[in-house]
């Protein structure tokens, strides 16, 4: 699966950011592009880690995965 990432240098700060637009809160930043980007690659690994559930009794998880 790939995802598309918006890089960008913002002129004020003179750094770069990398936003996953599809992805809510993933993003990322860095001094140069490609810093910016190994940081996204970062970050989207970081987001798709599975959180700790408090699940109520009788649930349960299905894991399903996309082709």
């Amino acid at each position: 699966m790939t995802f598309r990432l918006v890089v960008e240098r913002d002129a004020e700060t003179e750094r770069w950011s990398a936003v996953f637009p599809e992805l809510p809160g993933c993003a990322s930043a860095g001094d140069t592009e490609a810093e910016a980007i190994d940081n996204a690659r970062e970050a989207l690994q970081l987001w798709f880690d599975p959180a700790p559930l408090d699940l109520g009794e009788g649930s349960k998880v299905v894991e399903l995965a996309l082709p």
